[in-house]
């Protein structure tokens, strides 16, 4: 067994693994620190393949991660850089005087002294992976001076302490901004839920985060080999694709969060890992009691009064051409940081911040090779934000609610704010793996979540929302769900074609409900002329989208302009919601909704006909992170739709630029299938390309095959990398 033990060391629990963590290469001769990143560097061969897909190989796991980090510097030193900004709690310093609250925010959390305390408490393995981390990116910025960067000129070994695991919207960004600047400027109350129309319409409105993932049994497809969809939905541009390898063990392929040293979703040989964003409850709001005395403030708790802890933060902002320096002293109960006020009290919020061992989880989830391997390393408990979906070789599927979840006294209402002073309101540790939700080796033969509701995950074989604590999983369906479900019912002989068709079906459920509903209410009225054609045009539908689709165009405007506008009954979910519009609004309500609709699309493009593919585009003109988009430069036709609606290949936007046609900024990004067998096979696509500089060949070079849903070859083994070869370097040398 790879896996051989769990070590308890100063309260920190390890896995170690036999061949990769226990035996890293000897010290690195303590000369200067461009000879050490030179040594490293010869340690490391990175090959291009055609795609430019980097596949890098190292002596040693931290030989790896140094090539691995700077070949993410090569592709995008930007993002690689601003994720740290944001993250460490300087990105006022580059974006100015509104940032000051985010950044105040990371050090509620975790000060840098206490993010350097992080890494000198680490094992030497993970120590030696921060060292490397840091190398790579250093050494990259020494051999490439014409690169200057917005903020940071040197990396450090701590850094990685403040972005463990990466997920898109983690938990600290679940945290609102504005409560902390309320109560740090002034304590005034402003809750961390809100219902508010104006919110729930952005919810609604924006392209939803998240993500896909499918477990496919051997049992239903042709190899009898296991098949695993990975398919997060995320900003574009967000991960790139890599592929690490080291004679320690390693051998990862997939997605990477710029500036991270651990394929976050993707595979090894053996095993593969796809994560969507969860229901569980991770974050709780504690109300406090304080009490001012002797000059400081306490809180109550049970019958004493603690007190509570205080600390100065120095936030620096960038004014004009000038950095300014604010002081803020920030506050922290046993709970957590205080965060905000409710009603007049302080509350404290509560989630999980514990670096060393989240940090280590992400790493080691690399270097499973089987089940067993698998739960042991989900039983450290720290990736707070994410399902698991799993597949391997072994023939093994399974499906992972959570992972970090308190155990709490069910008496009380966790999705309020708590009372801090009564002790039984406290977390009671965490639930193990075994008591959490998940499913392995369901008879159905497969497993599926789009951010959706667990007891729907393997069909009638699902876990019981009876048998497990409120607080593990609301139960809410969408409608990506519906669809998953819907299609894996139906699937055998299953292949990573078929997946891969499978996962782009054009079917969306939400308007197969919506539609006829207003298709009712024309039918029912004085029939006015100016919609009488494109009813029509919805009447013959088949509630699939496509490019040259202009009941789509109609359908989409329509869906959207009764969320912002249709009248909503309280407490009603989305897929409630459209239930209600279609079956039970006033029908005059439908069609002057309709015929705002059809007035935006004449306003906008001179008239309603107009196929999906004329106004939903993707374009990319340069390497910004927030994109520019203009009507008047070249741009291509998408035929796919929002996950709203229940698109599984999910494509909109968050943003825009005031644009009358829609550019895609979040939806399928990295997407890749797997069969795990005796040899793997995959295949993998990402929006646009690998590099962010407009001027690599790989900046839009997948584009093309992302619009045709077709997929490129993933090279994995050595000789397949080398027959893909385009291009093969050490660091520095180019």
């Amino acid at each position: 067994m790879r896996l051989k033990k769990i070590m308890k060391t100063d309260s920190y629990f390890y896995l170690l693994i036999s061949v990769g963590l226990l035996g890293c290469a000897g010290e690195i001769s303590k000369t200067t620190e461009i000879d050490q990143w030179e040594t490293q560097a010869a340690q490391v061969e990175i090959i291009r393949d055609d795609f430019g897909v980097p596949h890098i190989y190292g002596k040693t796991d931290a030989d790896a991660v140094f090539g691995l980090l700077y070949a993410q510097c090569e592709d995008d030193f930007h993002r690689v850089e601003r994720n740290y900004i944001w993250a460490i709690g300087r990105l006022a310093e580059v974006t100015g005087e509104e940032a000051l609250y985010s950044d105040l925010r990371a050090h509620l959390f975790m000060t840098k002294n206490e993010a350097i305390d992080a890494y000198e408490a680490s094992p030497k393995w993970l120590q030696d992976l921060c060292d490397a981390f840091a190398a790579g990116i250093n050494y990259y910025l020494y051999t490439h001076p014409e690169v200057k960067p917005e903020l940071l000129n040197h990396f450090e070994p701590w850094m990685p302490f403040y972005f463990s695991e990466g997920s898109i919207g983690g938990d600290i960004e679940r945290v609102p901004i504005p409560q902390i600047k309320a109560f740090y400027e002034g304590a005034q109350p402003l809750s961390l839920i809100t219902n508010d129309r104006q919110t729930l319409n952005h919810e609604y409105l924006m392209e939803p985060q998240g993500s896909n993932g499918m477990a496919i049994g051997g049992e239903r497809t042709t190899s009898g080999n296991t098949l695993l969809l990975i398919n997060p939905h995320t900003s574009f541009f967000f991960r790139g694709e890599v592929h690490v390898v080291s004679e320690e063990g390693l051998n990862a392929y997939g997605a990477v969060t710029w500036g991270q040293f651990f394929v976050y979703q993707g595979f090894n040989e053996k095993a593969g890992w796809m994560h969507t964003s969860t229901y569980t409850d991770v974050i709780d709001e504690f109300v406090e009691e304080v009490h001012e005395k002797e000059g400081g403030y306490y809180y109550k708790y049970g019958e004493e009064l603690r007190p509570i802890s205080s600390y100065e933060v120095k936030l620096k902002y960038k004014q004009g051409d000038k950095i300014m320096e604010k002081s803020v002293t920030a506050y922290r109960t046993h709970h957590g940081p205080i965060t905000h006020m409710t009603a007049d009290k302080w509350t404290a919020t509560a989630l999980m911040w514990k670096p060393i061992e989240a940090l280590t989880q992400s790493y080691i989830r690399t270097k499973v090779y089987g089940l067993e391997e698998f739960n042991q390393m989900m039983d450290m408990r720290t990736n707070s934000s994410n399902n698991t979906v799993y597949a391997d070789a072994q023939g093994n599927i399974a499906y992972y609610h959570g992972n970090f979840i308190p155990k709490r006294d069910i008496k009380f209402d966790y999705s309020k704010p708590v009372d801090g002073s009564n002790p039984a309101t406290d977390w009671k540790g965490l639930h193990a793996v075994a008591e959490a939700i998940k499913v392995i080796n369901p008879p159905n033969g497969w497993i599926q979540n789009c951010n959706s509701t667990p007891f729907t995950s393997a069909d009638q074989f699902s876990p019981k929302k009876e048998d497990y604590p409120y607080y593990m999983s609301k139960d809410e369906e969408n409608f990506r769900g519906l669809h998953a479900i819907r299609l894996l019912k139906e699937s055998v002989d299953m292949d990573l074609d078929k997946l891969i068709t499978l996962a782009y079906d054009p079917y969306l459920p939400a308007f197969e409900i919506l539609i006829p509903g207003l298709i009712k209410a024309y039918d029912q009225s004085e029939k006015e002329v100016l919609l009488s054609a494109p009813i029509e045009v919805l009447r013959h539908w088949d509630f699939a989208v496509s490019k040259e689709s202009i009941a789509m165009t109609l359908a989409h405007y329509y869906g959207t302009h009764y969320v912002k506008e249709g009248v909503r009954p309280s407490g009603l979910k989305f897929i409630e919601l459209v239930q209600y519009w279609s079956e039970a609004s006033p029908l005059g309500e439908r069609l002057a909704i309709f015929k705002k609709a059809i007035a935006h699309l004449n306003e906008d493009f001179g008239s309603w006909n107009q196929a999906w593919g004329e106004i939903n585009r993707y374009q990319r003109l340069d390497g910004a992170i927030r994109q520019n988009f203009s009507d008047e430069k070249p741009s291509l036709p998408i035929g796919l739709a929002s996950g709203n609606w229940g698109a599984l290949a999910a494509y909109g936007a968050r943003y825009d630029n005031n644009t009358k046609k829609m550019y895609g900024t979040r939806g399928n990004s990295f997407v890749a299938v797997v069969s795990f067998g005796d040899r793997l096979k995959a295949k993998s696509i990402l929006a646009g390309g690998q590099s962010g500089d407009p001027n690599s060949p790989h900046f839009d070079d997948q584009i093309s095959l992302y619009a045709d849903h077709s997929f490129k070859e993933v090279s994995f083994y050595r000789e397949d990398v080398e027959a893909q070869a385009k291009i093969r370097y050490q660091p520095g040398s180019r």
